[in-house]
């Protein structure tokens, strides 16, 4: 397997999952600005949306993060990373996956466009703040991951989005919980080893 990833975006679910059930990948970096891989190959030809992540396997590419973290803790066979499939509790791990897909990732966009004005970003980190006061209710119980005391694939996923607080003047200590949260999967080994190796930390 070969996964095409940016570093810190939210290709790096993808790759904490894949570190997390220890299966043999390679990585491609690629240039989200020139659409260039690492290796000077056009990304486009790869995955026609131009997006991160991209999933080469098998001979073929599936991209679009939350399928491709369901497939591959599936492929493992893993029930902690993904539920048996028909359960209640996979459901709840899809319906954490599409949040963070539709909700919060989305509410990031205008924090990381350049062409966004001052009070865009305002806007938008308020917009960001409704989905993170709704993560921190989800926590409020005590549980450790976002579904209960298991981590998931949806952990991943929402710990990526949840960390670009960091990078868009978003303080989340306004949300103790969800902060604890978010040190708590940082640092899970495999976390550490994908963002080490994606160069986001020495």
């Amino acid at each position: 397997m070969k996964l095409y990833y940016s570093p810190g975006a939210c290709s790096m679910a993808s790759h904490i999952v894949l570190r997390e059930l220890g299966e043999n990948f390679e990585l491609e970096r690629v240039d989200t600005a020139t659409k260039k891989t690492e290796k000077g190959s056009d990304f486009y030809a790869v995955n026609s949306k131009g997006k991160v992540p991209a999933l080469a396997v098998d001979g073929e590419v599936l991209t679009e993060g939350p399928s491709i973290l369901q497939f591959v803790a599936d492929r493992a066979g893993d029930r902690h990373l993904a539920p048996q499939a028909g359960t209640l509790d996979r459901a709840r791990v899809n319906e954490l996956l599409n949040f963070t897909g539709t909700e919060l990732h989305v509410a990031f966009h205008p924090l990381f466009n350049p062409a966004s004005t001052d009070a865009a970003k305002e806007a938008a980190r308020k917009n960001v703040g409704t989905k993170f006061d709704w993560l921190e209710a989800r926590l409020a119980d005590g549980r450790l991951y976002l579904t209960g005391q298991n981590f998931t694939v949806a952990d991943a996923y929402a710990f990526v989005a949840s960390n670009w607080a960091n990078f868009t003047g978003i303080d989340l200590g306004a949300w103790p919980k969800l902060k604890a949260f978010v040190e708590r999967v940082a640092a899970r080994p495999a976390a550490q080893a994908a963002m080490k190796a994606e160069g986001l930390i020495a």
